[in-house]
């Protein structure tokens, strides 16, 4: 650690990390530079992706063998809830290539042991959310028309107050998760200080945000129309993407980087 981290005072660091002001271009960028890094470590990221598509095959699975179909639809539209952190170790190797090393996959958990209660603090938060949603998600079923000849009207206030809600759910997610898992990988910050620079960056870039959104939403999609097997290189370049929006729209200088990047 340099001498300039180890006299900064906490208490006198501020609640919120100032944000940028992003143009409609970025989210393109962002994918550029995801797909280098995907280019630059590809045996990292498409392994990294492999692991998250048999995970998703298994999970699956269990979910369909004991819950059924709408279970199983929850926990496909709850995804996006979830896929956060999944993405960490796929921030790590960003960082990691970013620091000039040679990737590795085990790296983040070595390096992140002092930031690691953190990001277990934060899956914890997006689980409990994750699974109102699922709870909400099967309450919904009780629009879903009961009778063999129900009216086309019935199906659409269906899918209507699925999507409302659902909409609802995932917006909340998305603004406080959009930036605050990479800032706790790359900067010494607690939980409350990365959620809330996260907030007020997309708040901030409500359209730039409200596109990266659209794009994110698009890839999940093609993931599950290739049956899970799109993952293996579309999760890594929303990993390696989301790294680069965050490098590029938070300024967190006032908080102190991880050491151990320059530790081997």
């Amino acid at each position: 650690m340099s001498a300039d981290n180890k006299s900064i005072n906490t208490e006198e660091l501020p609640f919120v990390a100032p944000c940028n002001k992003l143009t409609v271009q970025a989210p393109l960028r962002w994918l550029r530079l995801g797909w280098s890094d995907i280019k630059t470590a590809p045996k990292q990221s498409l392994s990294y992706g492999l692991i998250i598509v048999v995970l998703s095959y298994c999970v699956s699975f269990m979910v369909w063998h004991f819950g059924g179909l709408g279970l199983l639809a929850s926990l496909l539209s709850g995804f996006v809830f979830l896929g956060p952190v999944l993405a960490i170790g796929l921030y790590s190797i960003s960082c990691q290539i970013q620091a000039g090393m040679t990737p590795r996959l085990g790296y983040c958990l070595r390096e992140g042991r002092r930031h690691l209660s953190n990001e277990l603090v934060f899956a914890v938060i997006l689980s409990v959310v994750f699974l109102i949603w699922a709870r909400s998600a099967s309450m919904i079923h009780i629009f879903f028309p009961s009778e063999s000849n129900a009216d086309w009207t019935q199906f659409i206030v269906f899918l209507s107050v699925g999507t409302f809600v659902g909409a609802i759910f995932s917006a909340i997610i998305f603004t406080f998760s959009a930036f605050s898992l990479p800032m706790i990988m790359d900067r010494k910050v607690d939980v409350i200080t990365a959620v809330i620079s996260s907030i007020n960056a997309v708040l901030r870039n409500k359209l730039v945000m409200f596109l990266w959104a659209i794009i994110i939403v698009a890839i999940v999609l093609i993931g599950f129309a290739t049956a899970f097997l799109g993952f293996i290189v579309l999760m890594p370049l929303i990993g390696h993407a989301t790294w680069h929006a965050y490098q590029e729209t938070i300024n967190a200088d006032d908080w102190p980087q991880h050491e151990n990047f320059n530790q081997n």
